[in-house]
């Protein structure tokens, strides 16, 4: 299955993460899902690393949320190897995540200097677009979304399904938003990023 770039998106510099953790404070990143707009999207071109932390994996974070086991990430290889990677795939883009404070905090704080021009969250744009809902968890916005989460092959809460998903939630939102570029940034960018200027205040 292949989606278009709505117009509104289009020529945007864009990239949708996902980030799993350890389950630590702070926590460490096991899992990184990237998916970058630069064409219609298709499954195959969401990107993951599994990783493996510093600090064991909780497994109460492994039993209830990503499923991701110590086990799973013994022979992957460590954030430094892959910063480089991450970094490259993240630079001068606009970073798109779904609560997505969570996701710029995190990489902030494991790509050092690592500053991007503007963060987008979907669950923001959401309660924009689709007013009282009874609630805003990805789960619950695929649902009322009616996308077909067998379309992509991954397990739920793992960061390519999410990154995947928060893509299509991007792409419908925009959509039904009848916005333009500078609209839709003042509906879904964090607070702290200049909605005119796609920069920092």
């Amino acid at each position: 299955m292949t989606y278009s770039i709505p117009q509104v998106l289009a020529g945007q510099r864009l990239a949708v993460v996902d980030v799993e953790g350890n389950g630590g404070q702070p926590p460490l990143i096991v899992e990184i899902g990237i998916l970058t707009l630069d064409q219609p999207l298709h499954p195959e071109q969401v990107r993951t690393w599994l990783v493996r932390p510093e600090m064991p994996i909780s497994s109460v974070v492994t039993r209830k949320v990503h499923g991701i086991s110590n086990a799973d990430v013994a022979h992957s290889p460590t954030w430094p190897e892959i910063a480089d990677q991450i970094t490259a795939a993240l630079t001068d883009r606009v970073i798109v995540a779904h609560n997505a404070s969570v996701e710029h905090r995190v990489l902030a704080a494991h790509l050092p200097g690592w500053a991007p021009p503007l963060v987008l969250d979907t669950l923001r744009l959401a309660k924009h677009v689709w007013p009282r809902l009874d609630g805003y968890g990805l789960d619950r916005l695929i649902t009322h979304a009616g996308f077909d989460v067998d379309e992509f092959t991954g397990q739920r809460h793992r960061a390519g399904y999410d990154t995947w998903m928060t893509a299509r939630l991007l792409l419908t939102l925009a959509e039904q938003s009848g916005h333009d570029w500078p609209a839709l940034v003042r509906a879904a960018a964090l607070p702290g990023f200049d909605a005119s200027e796609g920069g920092l205040w």
